[in-house]
């Protein structure tokens, strides 16, 4: 082989490690891009459901209240049943 055909094996193959090297690349930029995609889609539901907890246990919070606001009335009411004479 001469000088000639040596320098067009090796650009050929330069050409083609450098084709095959951009190619890899643009795909782990775009399994990347895709990742953050994926992780913010995630963050975002997880603070969705950070709030919905915090509802439910405002809510649980209140209801345990009324209960315990019904007990007293209920206590208060047996007391006055007594005192007027029934049984409760």
């Amino acid at each position: 082989m001469d000088a000639t055909t040596i320098g067009s094996v090796v650009a050929l193959v330069g050409v083609l490690s450098g084709s095959v090297v951009a190619y890899l690349g643009k795909r782990g930029e775009n399994a990347t891009t895709r990742m953050n995609s994926e992780l913010d889609q995630i963050q975002e539901e997880r603070d969705k459901l950070r709030e919905q907890l915090t509802a439910r246990d405002q809510k649980i919070e209140g209801l345990l209240e009324q209960r315990v606001a019904d007990q007293v009335e209920i206590a208060r009411l047996r007391v006055k049943v007594v005192n007027l004479g029934g049984d409760p």
